[in-house]
């Protein structure tokens, strides 16, 4: 075996260091590549919209972390566009080919510009925005009423989901109050084509309310309003929009003259937005048959009838009222009852409606034309001498009457401010002076 010369041994012995230098240093070099810090942009972009990104040292490769949030799209070597698909955030990470590398922060926000547009044409005096903000919309600003910001959030509801409120009340902001003034009427249809009245007709003295037939005193409302003739046979005319015509002054008069009875006349406070309901009557119980575990049991249950009114208002932008409103007449009817279990259960004669009108403040609407008819007969005998075999009819006597009712509804709307401070009053120290006894009086 041949051993290697000393010269050689002391070439490399030379040579090892600087190649353990050499390596060292490319290693170092490598790592300070690896772990060279990149370049991180936030970008913020409305879903359906793109942007294009230079890169001027040329596209070595893309990465995308949430493809279906963003596309990257490369246009050239220098060039990539981003185009967002859906909402969310994604990263983006660009190596160029000279090794270096750039991060982008995509934020994909909705496009909020027609909801923006939406709340400024409904709210014009309110400081309400939308905004989007890390996946959520969000309502900001200031507001005069809460029942502004729940509109506002049922409007954007519709067209942006999922969105709160962070809307401020202004200070000394209140909800406003609706009162509504309902009068429930119902008049004899057959006395009114009877008596033939016109109460529209107007003359040279400025009198309204003419009886064709003499039945009543000449005369009636005066100074009521001027305009064309309207026949009381139909009462939907009577009550058309006049803000002039006096419905109070009529009714009032027809009540007097017995045409019309007066069924209930409430009067109800509701806020803004909110419901209220106005029940006067009874309750009917009906028995109910219970389970088969419980054959043969019975339980009641009640029902309701009577006048009832139930109504939202609202107040628009525009200060007018818009209501949604729900009057309800009813009453036993024992002649179509029925037998259930031993117990006579009466039907119920309902007349309902359900409707929504917009009005200005004091402005009155009638809801009109719910009629009811009644079939009534009568027997009169003479005692004894009726129930004579044959002979007895000529002693009888049947007549059959029919009646026809029509319930009006009036509504009055009108805005309840609430009664401002008043000023205390200054206590009269100056009138007061302290007590003495009373002077003796001698018997």
């Amino acid at each position: 075996m041949r051993l290697a010369s000393p010269r050689f041994c002391r070439l490399l012995r030379s040579a090892f260091p600087l190649s353990v230098l050499c390596f060292a240093a490319s290693a170092i070099a490598t790592a300070a590549q690896v772990t060279a810090p990149a370049e991180s942009f936030p970008l913020s972009l409305t879903i359906g919209t793109g942007v294009v990104m230079d890169c001027p040292e040329g596209i070595a490769r893309i990465a995308v972390s949430t493809p279906e949030i963003v596309d990257a799209v490369t246009a050239s070597n220098t060039e990539v566009m981003f185009h967002a698909r859906g909402l969310g955030r994604a990263t983006i990470v660009i190596w160029s080919k000279s090794g270096q590398r750039k991060t982008y922060d995509l934020t994909v926000e909705p496009n909020l510009d027609p909801v923006r547009h939406l709340l400024r044409e409904t709210f014009p005096d309110q400081q309400i925005d939308i905004v989007a903000s890390q996946g959520s919309l969000a309502l900001v600003g200031e507001a005069s009423s809460q029942a502004v910001v729940d509109r506002a959030l049922a409007l954007v509801g519709a067209s942006a989901k999922g969105a709160v409120s962070n809307v401020k009340v202004a200070p000394g902001g209140r909800d406003n109050q609706i009162l509504l003034r309902v009068r429930f009427a119902e008049m004899d249809r057959s006395t009114a084509f009877q008596f033939g009245v016109n109460l529209m007709s107007t003359g040279a003295t400025n009198t309204i309310g003419s009886l064709s037939t003499g039945q009543f005193p000449a005369g009636g409302f005066t100074n009521v309003t001027n305009g064309a003739s309207m026949t009381l046979s139909d009462m939907l005319n009577i009550f058309a929009f006049r803000p002039d015509l006096k419905l109070a002054a009529v009714i009032e008069d027809l009540q007097q003259r017995g045409l019309v009875q007066m069924l209930a006349e409430p009067n109800l406070v509701a806020t803004n937005g909110k419901e209220a309901s106005f029940l006067a009557g009874g309750e009917v119980p009906v028995p109910v048959s219970q389970a088969a575990a419980n054959s043969g049991a019975i339980s009641v249950q009640y029902r309701e009838y009577g006048i009832r009114l139930s109504f939202t208002p609202w107040v628009t932008p525009q200060h007018t009222i818009r209501i949604h409103v729900k009057p309800e007449v009813s009453s036993l009817d024992h002649a179509n009852g029925v037998t259930a279990a031993g117990f006579n259960i009466p039907a119920l004669i309902t007349r309902k409606v359900e409707t929504d009108v917009e009005l200005a403040e004091g402005q009155s609407f009638v809801i009109a034309g719910l009629l009811n008819e009644q079939i009534s007969e009568n027997l009169s005998q003479i005692p004894g001498l009726a129930h004579i075999p044959v002979l007895g009819q000529l002693f009888k006597s049947r007549s059959e009457s029919k009646t026809k009712t029509e319930l009006i509804v009036i509504v009055t709307p009108s805005i309840a401010a609430p009664v401002a401070n008043q000023p205390e009053l200054d206590w009269p120290k100056a009138f007061i002076g302290a007590p003495k006894d009373a002077p003796l009086v001698k018997p």
